[in-house]
C-alpha cells in the first residue's frame, strides 16, 4: 500500500530533524541528563516539526536503550509507541475536542500511574483551540502534576495561550525551514524514491512551501507522477500557469489600461476565483515585486515563489516603489474592506480602476508616486532638468516643462493654461521656435507623438498595420508571426497579434518589432524571444534578417490639466 512521502519521511529521531537544531540538541541534552520539565509547548508554523519532535521525545523518556538522547526505535517501548500498542502516550486534538469536560476526563486519567511505560505523555496539538473553561480545569493538573506526567502541547498561534498556561510550561519555537536546506532535504528524498528532481525544481518547491518540510514533501508527492520534474512540472501541476493571467493583468494595471485590466478581472471571475482570493494574489505578486526592487541580493529568499523571477525583474524595472506602495496599500486597503461589503466583486473592480487611474487619485501616496515617475523620467533623460540641459544636447526629446522652479513664470503666447500638454519633440538645432511650432503641430489635431528607441529605416514597406500592407508581404508577417507564436513563452504568446499592443514591419533585411512599452517591451528585449522571430523569418524568407524593437506610439495621449502640475511644488514652463 502506498504511502504519502510526508508520512513515509517522517523523522524518527531528534537526528533526523532537519532544520531545528537549536531545539533538537535541547531535547536530547535534557533526555541524557534526565533533566525534563513536565510541561513543554512547541510553537511554529505548519510542516515545521512540531508534532513530530513531540512524539520522538514521549519515546526518547520511555526508551530502554536511548542513544545519546534519541529513542533507539527498536526496544518494546519504542516500537510500541509507534504502533499505538503503548496507551500510556495519547494524543489529543484540541480542535476537536475543546470543551471542559474532555479537559476533566484527561484530568482524572492523569492522576494514575502509567500501566507499561515509565512516564504517561499526553501530546496537545492545536492547543490554542481549547476554550477558556478547559484552559482553567488544565491549569492545576499543570501546575502540580504527579511526577510520572508530562505534557507536550503544539499551537500555531502562540497569542491565544494564556499567560497562566505558558508561565508553567517550557517554550521552544520552531523556526521555518530555509529554502536552500528545503531544496537539499528534497533532492535527497528524490534520489532514495529514484524521482528526477531538478535542482531548479527543488528550490521551486522549497519557495512554494514557506518553510514548511510537510507541505514540500506533499507537493513533491504531488508533481512525482509526471516523469522528471522541472521548473514547468511544479508551475503545471500546482496550478500556478493561471497566474500568467494575474501578470497580463498586473501589466494592463501598470500601464493604465483599465478596459483591459477589467476584462481579465472578468475572465478571473468566470474562472471561479473569489474577490478576496483575486486581491490577496494580486498583492502576493506587488510584494515578490516590490522584494525584487527594495533588496534584489536576497530575493532568492524572500520571494514567494509563484512566479518566474525574470517576470519579476521585468516589472520592477518598469515601475517606481512609490508607485508600488501606491499599489499595494490600495489593494490591501480594499482586502480589509471587501469581506464586509455587499458586492465583492465591484469593490475589486474598482480597486483596479483605482491603480489605473493614478493621475486621479490625490492622496499622498499617490502624489509621491506621480513625482517619482517625473524624477525617474528626469534622470533617464526623457525629461531634461534644465533648459541649459535641452541646449546642449541634440535629437534627444524634451519635454515643454521643467521641474525645476516653483510654477509663477508666464506661459508662451501660443500656449493656454486651458489646453497644456506635455510635448515631445525632436530637436536639430536645440531652437526654442521648433519646441513651439512643434507642440502646435501636435496640438492641432489632439495627439502627441515621440521618437522611439530604436532608428527605424527609410525603406520600410510596411504600414502600421499588416492588414494595410501588400497582400503578399501581408501573407509573409501572418506566417512568420504564426510560426514564431508556436516558440514563445505563454505570457506573451497571446499578445503578439494584438495590433495595438505590437505591429510588424518587413524590409529587405530587416524585420521590425513595434511594441507599446510596458511588460511585452520589456520580454521582447530578451534576445532569445528576438531570436524566436529571426529564425521564423529565415524559414519563412529563405534568407536572414535582423530584428529590431521600436517602440510603439499610441494614437493619441492624456491631456494633461494645469491643475494637475500645480500640485507639484517645483514646475516651470519654458518660454
Amino acid at each position: 500500500m502506498y504511502q504519502a512521502l510526508y508520512r513515509k519521511w517522517r523523522p524518527r529521531t531528534f537526528d533526523e530533524v532537519i532544520g531545528q537544531q537549536h531545539i533538537t540538541d535541547t531535547l536530547k541534552t535534557q533526555v541524557q541528563s534526565g533533566h525534563l520539565s513536565h510541561a513543554y509547548i512547541f510553537i511554529g508554523t505548519r510542516g515545521t516539526g512540531k508534532t513530530t519532535c513531540a512524539r520522538i521525545l514521549a519515546k526518547a523518556v520511555n526508551c530502554e536503550n536511548p542513544v545519546d538522547g534519541n529513542p533507539c526505535n527498536r526496544c518494546r517501548f519504542c516500537k510500541g509507541i509507534d504502533d499505538g500498542s503503548i496507551l500510556d502516550i495519547v494524543e489529543l486534538d484540541a480542535a476537536s475536542n475543546t470543551g471542559v469536560d474532555n479537559v476533566r476526563d484527561l484530568r482524572e486519567e492523569a492522576v494514575f500511574s502509567p500501566a507499561a511505560a515509565k512516564k504517561r505523555v499526553y501530546i496537545i496539538d492545536e492547543v490554542h483551540m481549547l476554550s477558556l473553561a478547559a484552559f482553567n480545569a488544565l491549569l492545576k493538573i499543570i501546575e502540580e502534576p504527579p511526577p510520572h506526567l508530562m505534557f507536550i502541547m503544539a499551537t500555531t498561534e502562540l497569542q491565544k495561550v494564556p499567560a497562566t498556561i505558558l508561565s508553567r510550561c517550557q517554550r521552544h519555537s520552531f523556526r521555518r525551514i530555509p529554502t536552500d536546506q528545503l531544496a537539499n532535504y528534497l533532492c535527497e528524498i528524490a534520489e532514495r524514491e529514484s524521482i528526477q528532481l531538478d535542482r531548479d525544481a527543488a528550490m521551486q518547491i522549497g519557495r512554494l512551501a514557506e518553510g514548511g518540510v510537510r507541505d514540500a514533501l506533499s507537493i513533491l508527492d504531488q508533481c512525482s507522477g509526471r516523469g522528471r520534474i522541472t521548473t514547468d512540472t511544479v508551475y503545471e501541476s500546482m496550478g500556478l500557469a493561471g497566474n500568467r493571467l494575474l501578470v497580463q493583468l498586473l501589466d494592463a494595471v501598470l500601464r493604465h489600461d483599465s478596459t483591459e485590466a477589467l476584462i481579465l478581472f472578468q475572465k478571473i471571475w468566470m474562472e471561479g476565483k473569489e474577490p478576496a482570493v483575486f486581491l490577496g494574489e494580486l498583492g502576493g505578486l506587488l510584494r515578490d515585486i516590490l522584494i525584487i526592487k527594495a533588496a534584489p541580493a536576497g530575493a532568492e529568499e524572500l520571494i514567494s515563489g509563484n512566479y518566474e523571477r525574470d517576470i519579476l525583474e521585468t516589472f520592477a524595472a518598469g515601475i517606481t516603489r512609490e508607485e508600488l506602495l501606491y499599489c499595494s496599500d490600495t489593494v490591501q486597503e480594499t482586502i480589509g474592506k471587501i469581506r464586509q461589503l455587499r458586492n465583492p466583486r465591484t469593490a475589486a473592480e474598482l480597486c483596479l480602476i483605482n491603480i489605473c487611474e493614478l493621475r486621479t487619485s490625490d492622496t499622498m501616496l499617490s502624489l509621491r508616486a506621480r513625482v517619482s515617475r517625473l524624477e525617474e523620467m528626469v534622470q533617464n533623460g526623457a525629461v531634461p532638468a534644465r533648459k541649459a540641459d535641452r541646449e546642449s544636447s541634440e535629437k534627444k526629446s524634451v519635454i515643454g516643462i521643467s521641474t525645476t522652479e516653483h510654477v509663477g513664470k508666464d506661459l508662451p503666447n501660443d500656449v493656454s493654461e486651458d489646453n497644456i500638454r506635455i510635448c515631445p519633440v525632436s530637436i536639430e538645432q536645440g531652437r526654442d521656435s521648433d519646441i513651439r511650432n512643434g507642440c502646435n503641430n501636435e496640438r492641432s489635431n489632439g495627439t502627441f507623438s515621440g521618437e522611439t528607441a530604436t532608428d527605424v529605416p527609410d525603406n520600410i514597406t510596411e504600414q502600421e498595420h499588416p492588414e494595410n500592407a501588400p497582400t503578399d508581404q501581408k501573407d509573409l508577417i501572418n506566417r512568420i508571426v504564426e510560426m514564431a507564436k508556436a516558440s514563445l513563452p505563454n505570457e506573451i504568446r497571446f499578445s503578439v497579434d494584438d495590433h495595438e499592443k505590437m505591429q510588424v514591419k518587413l524590409t529587405d533585411h530587416d524585420m521590425i518589432l513595434e511594441i507599446v512599452p510596458g511588460f511585452l517591451f520589456e520580454r521582447m528585449k530578451k534576445p532569445e524571444n528576438r531570436e524566436i522571430f529571426a529564425a521564423a523569418a529565415n524559414e519563412i524568407l529563405g534568407y536572414p534578417v535582423t530584428v529590431r524593437l521600436s517602440e510603439l506610439s499610441r494614437e493619441s495621449k492624456p491631456i494633461r490639466d494645469i491643475n494637475e502640475l500645480r500640485q507639484f511644488k517645483e514646475v516651470t514652463f519654458i518660454s
